[in-house]
């Protein structure tokens, strides 16, 4: 891939809704080498008092015509993710694109080729990644503490049981949990686990007036594991958010990682008790003992950081291409799972 010359690595940012305003401008601002310096917004007024002295243009289109941007990030409705990268490449840009990657594999497959074709780097939001829980879980059991693993069950849920008049749920295309929460689910399955060899799924609207997915109960086949990955809009608590059973024991979470919800309060990385869980791991070995076990810090900016050092040729990027389309095709095939009533093999 291409990469660029020098830092700061300068960024455009399409979307400042929640993605954008939550996630991306603060996690873009964490990592050295990397500079906010436009938005592409109809919120003009909002961006400028929150961002002073970025530049706001009204259009994506206007964004990727700057010729001071080397960077362009994707944080728009899901619809609107593949062809706006499209563009984006098509300008010139390097580009990061919020999850999910596109709508189908084949739309994720041409964005692939396109950037191979540029010289550019294409990377998905997967700031998951960083969770503590996670990095604590794929470390201990990279670590063989519970031995081989034969069921891994994780949960991303929310409690929102009556029906919002926005994009994510009014039934259009790219809305509902599992495009929401799935490829979080997905990823962090398949940094753990590998590809699977099929895919079974019940996708359902559960809510009264529901217009798109809010239940999702994916089960990912391996030869010798099961993972089941699990999304709801209506769970006010009590379900473990990771639960994994091994050869020599078990691992259970409770409670989301922390990071979110600080980043939504204002806090950034760097800041006192940033990326710190008050939850902790529970371990079981084979004799039933309990032990109670910390969670590793979090980091999500990592994202940005490892992506700004792939971009200066100091080292991979935050993903591979091949991870990518890993991810769309167990999205896709849960998808048919469950509209054919069936196992779809990979």
């Amino acid at each position: 891939m291409t990469q660029i010359a020098a830092s700061p690595i300068r960024v455009g940012l399409v979307g400042y809704g929640m993605a954008g305003r939550v996630f991306h401008a603060p996690l873009i601002a964490a990592a050295p080498g990397l500079a906010l310096i436009a938005v592409a917004s109809s919120r003009a007024d909002e961006v400028r008092a929150a961002l002073p002295g970025v530049m706001v243009h009204p259009t994506p289109e206007a964004l990727f015509a700057d010729p001071g941007i080397d960077l362009v990030v994707i944080a728009s409705p899901t619809a609107t993710h593949a062809p706006l990268a499209a563009r984006a490449l098509a300008a010139g840009k390097h580009v990061v694109v919020d999850k999910p990657f596109a709508l189908n594999l084949a739309d994720a497959r041409a964005l692939v080729a396109q950037a191979g074709a540029a010289g550019r780097t294409i990377a998905v939001f997967q700031n998951r990644r960083w969770d503590g829980d996670f990095l604590t879980l794929r470390r201990l059991i990279g670590e063989g503490l519970i031995g081989e693993v034969c069921e891994f069950e994780s949960r991303f849920d929310r409690f929102r049981p009556e029906v919002r008049h926005r994009w994510r749920e009014d039934g259009s295309a790219g809305s509902g949990v599992w495009f929401d929460l799935g490829p979080h689910l997905i990823d962090q399955a398949l940094l753990l686990m590998g590809r699977p060899e099929a895919v079974s799924a019940d996708l359902a609207a559960l809510r009264k007036d529901g217009q798109s997915h809010d239940h999702a109960h994916v089960i990912l086949h391996y030869p010798h594991v099961r993972a089941v990955l699990r999304a709801g809009m209506v769970v006010a608590g009590g379900a473990p958010r990771f639960l994994v059973h091994g050869t020599r024991g078990s691992l259970a979470k409770h409670g989301i990682d922390p990071q979110e919800a600080q980043l939504g309060a204002g806090m950034r990385p760097g800041d006192a008790g940033w990326g710190i869980d008050p939850e902790t791991l529970r371990h079981w070995d084979g004799e039933g003992r309990q032990t109670a076990l910390p969670i590793d810090r979090g980091a999500q900016e990592s994202f940005y950081v490892t992506l700004a050092a792939g971009l200066l040729g100091e080292g991979p990027p935050p993903n591979e291409p091949v991870e990518m389309l890993a991810v769309q095709e167990v999205l896709e095939a849960a998808i048919r799972a469950s509209d054919e009533g069936r196992t779809i093999k990979i």
